[in-house]
């Protein structure tokens, strides 16, 4: 076997829409740690953490245990606490909102671009302006970059720069994308960019997350945040250590520290990013091409962004729930494992208890009942892109749906 070919573990009879490729250049590089002495906190983490923060042209990168870690460290940097405000997106997983909880910030959202999903920046210059004669602006915003192409940040970044306002980018399904041309994670129009490395997303370390900033400051407190809030570094000390053995705890932090092992696979993971980014692309272009004739809405592209694909949703027109459900149990049924991405946060009970409802967000709430994820990671087959088609195809015209509005 060739040693960068993918492993064949003998996947399961249904299609996963997303899955993880590891070949023999992965395995070796997290037996190499396991025969190493570090394990953890040993040299393997900054070696990752250099790595990717030249592939997106960011001046720092901080790896932690999940993208979840991320989120609250990179808030927690910013000095968000009690009594301050923060806006995300309704469509996401409920990491993007929770982080802010965590820090005991409340939360409010933006509604969506019905076209890409995204953070709707015509519904946050609203929000902004009804919120500064309302003297309750946000601390910060966390726009998600959904399904992995960007928001319009460009745009965002203006709207709040006025206000005082930091920016996070949420972008866990977006590393190795691009946006006006240059990479996502550069922090261009952002304090902190957040990626996740979950197995189902672009590239993985097992479990992981990275925050990239240009801020030194910002860096070297998320780096001390991620381990207890200790440091050993004598010139952030209070005062002279008394030995070659001191530390010093200067702020309450955590236990998020990625491991030698994780950060060797994803390491290895990294040397892969541009063809992991063009296989799910030429997936998607294929998609296209085979769904275009099927009553659904495709994702939209933009021209200012490249995206990076983690995830393929298309929309059934339809708001008829038993309907959605039909076709997605369809699909299941026929072994293929789609999925839905997300469920808008503010209907989760434990937001319910906070005070939102069903119809806070429309856009949001229109999404959920039509979207559909689609099976799409790199070792996806053309016999297996065509299975999805074809069950899906089947089901919507037994069902008459028709496309669903984008614009």
């Amino acid at each position: 076997m060739d040693r960068k070919e993918p492993f064949q573990f003998g996947r399961a009879q249904m299609i996963p829409y997303g899955r993880q490729d590891i070949n023999e250049d992965d395995i070796d590089a997290v037996v190499a740690v396991l025969k190493s002495d570090f394990l953890t906190q040993g040299p393997a983490v900054p070696r990752f953490e250099d790595a990717l923060a030249s592939k997106v042209r960011a001046s720092h990168a901080v790896a932690v245990n999940s993208a979840t870690s991320a989120l609250h460290v990179a808030l927690a940097a910013l000095d968000v606490g009690p009594g301050d405000l923060i806006w995300t997106s309704p469509i996401t997983f409920v990491a993007s909102a929770n982080c802010a909880l965590y820090c005991g910030a409340d939360v409010d959202f933006v509604d969506i671009d019905p076209r890409t999903y995204n953070m709707c920046a015509n519904a946050l210059e609203q929000k902004l302006h009804k919120a500064a004669l309302n003297g309750k602006l946000p601390k910060a915003i966390i726009p998600v970059h959904m399904s992995g192409q960007s928001p319009d940040m460009h745009r965002i970044s203006e709207l709040v720069a006025d206000y005082g306002i930091h920016v996070v980018e949420d972008a866990s399904h977006a590393i190795g994308a691009e946006y006006k041309g240059t990479p996502v994670g550069d922090c261009a129009h952002s304090a902190i960019t957040v990626f996740s490395f979950h197995p189902v997303k672009i590239i993985t370390s097992a479990e992981g997350g990275m925050a990239t900033t240009n801020n030194p400051r910002l860096a070297e407190r998320m780096a001390m945040l991620r381990s207890h809030g200790v440091t050993r570094d004598p010139s952030l000390m209070r005062g002279q250590p008394d030995g070659p053995w001191y530390y010093q705890q200067i702020d309450l932090g955590w236990n998020y520290r990625m491991t030698d092992v994780q950060a060797a696979l994803g390491l290895s993971q990294l040397s892969r990013l541009d063809e992991f980014v063009q296989a799910r692309n030429e997936h998607a272009d294929r998609y296209d091409e085979l769904l275009a004739d099927i009553p659904i809405g495709l994702p939209n592209r933009l021209p200012e962004s490249r995206s990076a694909f983690h995830l393929y949703v298309v929309r059934l027109q339809t708001d008829n729930a038993m309907a959605h459900r039909s076709v997605f149990e369809d699909m299941r049924n026929a072994g293929i494992g789609v999925n839905l991405h997300y469920i808008p946060v503010h209907v989760q009970p434990y937001y319910r208890d906070l005070g939102f409802s069903w119809g806070d967000f429309p856009q949001a709430e229109t999404y959920y009942q039509q979207a559909m994820t689609l099976p799409l990671f790199p070792g996806l087959t053309s016999q297996e892109q065509e299975k999805v088609v074809e069950t899906l195809k089947n089901s919507i015209l037994r069902r008459n749906a028709t496309p669903a509005a984008t614009a």
